[in-house]
């Protein structure tokens, strides 16, 4: 009995204890498996902790690239319009100079045309008590030549009126002869000022011409590639420039607009440059930009440095070298102003050297006279009082900046003989055959106007218009006008032309009165 527990027993201890021992291992294999699994999960949650912080730090760094770019772009755009704005307002300040410089001479002249008004009140005020005077005496005359040749009174009527008829002609005449004496004394400078006014104001019609140049083109398609994307081609020209750039419909042309000759001559050179190199781009225009800026600057170097070989003038400041070449891009009335400042000194040295002075001098005054015009639309002021600012800056000499000033007469000379000499050279290089530009068609009707209204009187035979309209010469039937009407005739036909015309300077009139006595000798 005990043998047949043992023999089971044993057996049985044997299999519940490798029961035991393989639950427990299970549970050991079971948790170790746990514990990997556990482990791995932590591991796969730290990597995705990971990952999502990385797309994180990513998205941020891309967040804040965006932002600088939009950044900079908003900052590009606002210089870009304060670079608009600025051209605007200097622009705008330059019309407004302008204007006001207008306004001032118009009331300057509005002060001149009421003196002229008053002064006729006076004379019509004395011309009446003269001819009520005149009427008391010739009735006090017609009394006693009634009473002293026993005339009738018509016949006696008709005498007193023919000789007072011919007192009062010989009296007009010797007036309108004291009148002109009187004022001639200041035509000159009356003279001058009238057609300073007068060309400032047909300067007016002229404008548009001297402030826009086209630029030719290969092709319409390198239009499109001048605007660029979006336009930032053409912005970035206008930018760097400060020009306006016009793209119309005018076939295989490009249309630059600016006030300041420089800026315009440089968008010019920069355009060209741009389509002959073919690579348009913004970094590209500043380039280019930066390119042409400095060979402009070495034109205008190079043409100061010319203009002051040609007159052989040394000592000239840098500074004033460059201004003088920058008038090589300003015109007047299509007259260059550095050619005509140049021609001015050669004529203002030969006259000193007629005249004792010395031609040094002259030719400095000659050559500096209109420097002012480099920078009057920057600077408030006349050309020839900016002039002799910017001489006297530069050290030179006191006769020259006094001369300077003065040789238009808005200042006072105080007796400078080469500012006379400079009003003589600037009138005679302007006069000069083909220095400003005129129309033949508008040169020819001005002639015909002018014939047209010196033939319009009565007892005039021929008249014809000379010197380039400068002089208009009468021929009077002298049978019709005598020498007295001649000379009244001569002065009716100039105030006709004064009212009815538009000319610069002065028109002579020439009354000729010629009797021819023929006899025969048999």
């Amino acid at each position: 009995m005990g043998d047949w527990i043992s023999y089971w027993l044993v057996p049985l201890f044997v299999i519940l204890l490798g029961l035991c021992a393989g639950y427990t291992l299970h549970m050991v294999l079971m948790r170790t498996r746990a514990a990997a699994e556990l482990r791995a999960g932590w591991k796969a949650v730290e990597a995705a902790k990971n990952e999502a912080e990385a797309i994180r730090r990513e998205a941020l760094v891309a967040a804040r690239e965006e932002l600088v770019r939009v950044r900079e772009a908003f900052e590009d755009e606002n210089a870009a319009r304060r670079t608009h704005l600025t051209v605007a307002e200097e622009r705008l300040a330059s019309q407004q100079a302008t204007l006001d410089r207008r306004a001032a001479m118009i009331e300057k002249k509005e002060a001149g045309l009421e003196a002229g008004r008053e002064e006729i009140r006076r004379q019509e005020d004395a011309a009446a008590a003269a001819r009520k005077e005149a009427e008391g005496t010739a009735a006090d005359a017609r009394v006693k030549l009634a009473e002293v040749a026993a005339l009738p009174r018509e016949e006696a009527r008709r005498l007193l009126l023919d000789r007072l008829d011919m007192e009062l002609s010989s009296e007009q005449v010797t007036m309108i002869r004291r009148r002109q004496e009187e004022a001639r004394r200041d035509a000159e400078e009356r003279a001058r000022s009238i057609i300073t006014a007068a060309i400032e104001r047909f300067a007016a019609d002229q404008v548009n011409n001297v402030t826009i140049c086209a630029v030719a083109l290969p092709d319409d398609e390198m239009k499109g590639r001048i605007i660029g994307r979006e336009g930032r081609n053409i912005r970035s020209i206008e930018t760097e420039t400060g020009c306006t750039i016009v793209i119309d419909d005018t076939p295989k042309t490009v249309v630059v607009s600016a006030f300041d000759p420089l800026r315009r001559e440089v968008a010019r050179r920069v355009i060209e440059a741009l389509v002959a190199d073919g690579r348009i781009h913004p970094a590209r225009i500043e380039e280019i930009t930066a390119q042409t800026r400095a060979e402009v600057e070495e034109i205008i170097r190079k043409a100061g440095e010319a203009a002051a070989d040609e007159l052989q003038l040394t000592g000239i400041d840098p500074e004033l070298l460059r201004l003088l070449g920058a008038l090589q891009f300003r015109h007047s009335f299509s007259q260059n102003v550095l050619r005509h400042s140049v021609e001015m000194g050669h004529l203002m040295g030969m006259m000193a050297s007629e005249l004792g002075l010395d031609p040094a001098v002259a030719r400095r005054v000659g050559l500096f006279h209109d420097l002012g015009k480099a920078v009057d639309h920057k600077v408030e002021g006349t050309h020839a009082a900016i002039g002799a600012d910017l001489l006297r800056r530069h050290g030179e000499p006191e006769v020259v900046c006094q001369a300077v000033a003065a040789h238009h007469h808005e200042a006072d000379g105080g007796g400078n003989i080469y500012a006379s000499l400079a009003s003589a050279a600037d009138a005679i290089t302007a006069a000069r055959p083909g220095a400003r530009s005129e129309t033949t068609e508008l040169y020819l009707k001005r002639l015909a106007k002018l014939e047209e209204i010196a033939g319009g009187f009565p007892g005039v035979k021929n008249c014809y218009a000379v010197h380039a309209g400068r002089e208009v010469r009468v021929f009077v039937l002298p049978n019709q006008v005598d020498d007295t009407g001649a000379m009244i005739l001569a002065r009716n036909i100039s105030r006709k032309i004064h009212t009815d015309m538009q000319f610069p300077g002065q028109i002579k009139v020439t009354v000729i009165r010629e009797t021819r006595c023929v006899e025969y000798a048999h």
